[in-house]
């Protein structure tokens, strides 16, 4: 008798993941939308705060109450947390 297993697909090849699931983008839309302040940590360990107001795929501007807009290049972005607040 051969051996089988539970799962008729065993030995095929699964597709890989898809490169872009463009959830970023969503994402980045919405706290836009919102208008929702968050705290972004760059790769230096300064954090910025303020609220997306534009983002395309390289970089995103920070709006700020306390001190002048940032446009800030993706690779130097490690995190992006929301703060809860709206602006």
């Amino acid at each position: 008798m051969p051996f089988q297993t539970g799962s008729p697909n065993f030995g095929k090849k699964r597709p890989p993941p898809p490169d872009e699931t463009f959830e970023e983008a969503t994402y980045l839309k919405a706290l836009g939308d919102k208008q929702k302040v968050v705290s972004l940590k760059l790769a230096d360990g300064e954090v910025v705060r303020g609220w997306i107001e534009y983002y395309d795929k390289n970089m995103v501007r920070v709006t700020r109450e306390d001190g002048p807009n940032l446009f800030i290049f993706k690779h130097e972005i490690m995190y992006i947390a929301e703060d809860g607040k709206k602006k």
